[in-house]
């Protein structure tokens, strides 16, 4: 079965863009008041390299990271999942607020909405109290953001990079003019997602910042999956960091040609202040910095312990090494019992094909939660899914798709006051053989595999491995995800514990509420 890489996902991609921009146009964006359009300067100035600084030795997070490894030794980290919305933000503040040397933040999408102005006004406030912060955002919903971001590059202790950026940074027309002159390049985009705090913590996972991530949007939030990490695995994850850091890739905010501008800073920081105090979809979150020793410590009989490597893409040079697909394979190969595997966008190629059908040949269990159409948050790519869907499933998997109206819902994926219509999948994670997990940023789809950049984390960790197997098996349950099969005549149904369905004529998902 041919495909065009580009023609799978871009287009969710775009629709993300148009979402962004009418969030810009409707909600007036109190982060970019006073800002133009800007644009970058013609003479590109390249940075020499830098690093991370050194772990910290004080504060809380040094603290724990040391007693693990005293403990377990130097190459264990003690990891837990975190499969909640509330849990997705809530220990981002926790790590962010603990921070007293470094924190590092690299993400694919950063909205400016409630959630994102809560982390920015967060790390800003970590700076402000001497925290070195680095931040990587794609370019891909920074229009318009050029005077804030310069403003924030600005501040003492705030560095601001920006993975392949467009130079047209005016209106989006101007934008499409230059993707289309420049498709190769400009079609490529950072996908990771990591947050690193003093080189002893980290959360590894799917989460973008933004509120239908964490549970704070009232028309769709997504179910998504996090790792958080204490001790060796920072490390693994500064590495990664660096080497996007310094990539060619990456340029620094100081190439903007948006100049900062005190007095318009203010106006953003009161007008950012102001919109998180008063936000009623932050009840369940502290609304300033606190002491977490009292949370983090009650955590630390919760973590399980584990060996961790951490795998991504490299944005080398003038192209993008590819290594985290392969990576995920192999991982799969490695099966010899059960194989299970959650993950929000599957077009699984002839490769996976193959590899399912040895897998169960060699009679390894496998089973795979994806979305369906009805949780899909662009249900025109799941069209590209539908083909290789027989294919899994004579494969000899057990194909499970998302329910709209899963049971997990209020308790997964809502967060007081906020209760939304949609749910939809967002995870990518696996479990083999109850002992090894994986937990990252990689979509089983071409985009992932040989376009964008990718992460993820596996870990060796069989109580960490049953517990992320038992979210996974809870998931495929009938009350929240249909089973997908074939009948005698090759023909797909759903069953779930409402009976069977020979067709999903439902709402088609969330996109056009936006």
């Amino acid at each position: 079965m041919a495909y065009s890489p580009f023609l799978i996902r871009p287009v969710r991609a775009y629709f993300t863009v148009a979402k962004a921009l009418l969030l810009i146009a409707f909600a007036a964006l109190a982060l970019l008041a006073g800002c133009s359009s800007g644009g970058m300067k013609k003479d590109i100035v390249k940075l020499p390299p830098s690093y991370a600084m050194p772990p910290a030795t004080t504060g809380l997070l040094a603290d724990v990271a040391a007693e693990i490894m005293a403990e377990h030794g130097e190459e264990f980290s003690g990891f837990r999942v975190l499969d909640t919305s509330h849990g997705g933000l809530y220990w981002r503040l926790a790590l962010i607020d603990s921070a007293v040397s470094s924190l590092d933040i690299q993400t694919y999408l950063w909205y400016p909405d409630v959630s994102g102005k809560l982390i920015l006004e967060r790390a800003v406030l970590a700076a402000e109290r001497g925290v070195k912060v680095r931040l990587i955002v794609d370019d891909l919903l920074l229009q318009g953001h050029d005077q804030l971001i310069a403003n924030l590059e600005a501040q003492p202790n705030i560095e601001f990079r920006i993975f392949n950026p467009w130079t047209e940074r005016g209106n989006i027309l101007q934008r499409a003019g230059q993707m289309l002159a420049e498709m190769e390049r400009l079609n490529s985009r950072m996908h990771d997602k990591l947050l690193i705090a003093d080189g002893r913590a980290a959360v590894i996972g799917g989460r973008n910042i933004g509120d239908h991530y964490f549970g704070l949007n009232e028309v769709y939030n997504f179910h998504d999956t996090d790792l958080l990490g204490i001790g060796e695995i920072a490390s693994q994850a500064n590495g990664m960091f660096d080497a996007f850091w310094n990539s060619n890739w990456v340029v620094s905010a100081q190439n903007l040609t948006a100049v900062a501008d005190k007095e318009v800073a203010q106006q953003q920081w009161q007008v950012l202040l102001d919109s998180v105090a008063n936000a009623p979809q932050l009840e369940q979150f502290p609304r300033e910095p606190k002491d977490w020793t009292s949370e983090i410590r009650a955590y630390v009989p919760e973590l399980r312990m584990g060996r961790s490597k951490m795998v991504y893409d490299e944005a080398a040079a003038n192209q993008i090494h590819q290594k985290v697909i392969a990576s995920m394979f192999n991982f799969f190969g490695m099966a010899q019992k059960e194989l299970l595997i959650m993950n929000a966008y599957i077009i699984p190629g002839q490769r996976a094909i193959d590899t399912m059908q040895a897998l169960g040949d060699k009679g390894v269990d496998v089973r795979i939660l994806t979305n369906s159409l009805a949780t899909h948050d662009v249900p025109a790519v799941n069209s590209h899914y539908e083909p290789w869907r027989d294919d899994l499933i004579k494969a000899g998997v057990e194909l499970f798709e998302l329910r709209p109206d899963a049971a997990i819902k209020p308790a997964i994926v809502d967060v007081a006051p906020v209760v939304s219509e949609f749910i939809g999948l967002h995870s990518k994670t696996a479990v083999i053989d109850g002992r090894y997990v994986f937990v990252g940023s990689m979509n089983l789809d071409p985009r992932s595999a040989e376009i964008n950049t990718e992460m993820g984390v596996f870990v060796d960790s069989p109580e960490l491995a049953r517990e992320v197997g038992d979210m996974i098996r809870r998931d495929m349950s009938p009350e929240n995800a249909w089973h997908v099969q074939l009948n005698d005549d090759g023909e797909v149904y759903w069953e779930d514990s409402n009976g069977i369905l020979t067709d999903q004529l439902m709402k088609l998902g969330p996109v056009d509420q936006y």
